[in-house]
């Protein structure tokens, strides 16, 4: 890991960071990591924006403290936001899409639209967001 908290992948697979108000630093620490192993795009951009909205829902949900996680295989990219105060049920992963008049509730639902898996579980009191991305797309 460097002085700004990155991580280079030839030398390490998995990173974890604490959730803080710098989400724009998070993002592009997101983003690094999904460049060098080759998520880019539409795809990287939909990571990123679930990711957000993830350790924004920790921000304002979640007890304002958690961590984000991320980690390649040779099939998938993971992202691991966990926060502290364990309200989000695997049930909340299954949520239809808000009202159009609604301001508020899109973020879930918006997770399980754009990534490959999408899923929720309680562990130890906290809730486990796990937003996963395929790096190679099946085209089929």
């Amino acid at each position: 890991m460097d002085a700004y908290g990155e991580i280079d992948v030839r030398t390490s697979s998995r990173a974890q960071w604490p959730i803080t108000s710098d989400l724009t630093g998070l993002r592009r620490r997101l983003a690094r990591y999904a460049d060098q192993v080759g998520l880019t795009g539409r795809r990287r951009d939909d990571l990123l924006l679930a990711a957000h909205e993830a350790t924004i829902n920790v921000l304002e949900h979640g007890g304002a403290s958690g961590t984000v996680s991320v980690w390649q295989d040779e099939e998938t990219l993971t992202v691991d936001v966990t926060d502290d105060a364990g309200r989000l049920t695997p049930g909340d992963a299954h949520r239809d899409r808000p009202s159009s008049r609604a301001t508020r509730g899109f973020g879930l639902w918006l997770m399980g639209q754009i990534c490959d898996e999408f899923t929720i579980r309680q562990v130890d009191g906290r809730s486990h967001v796990r937003l996963r991305m395929k790096l190679t797309r099946d085209t089929r």
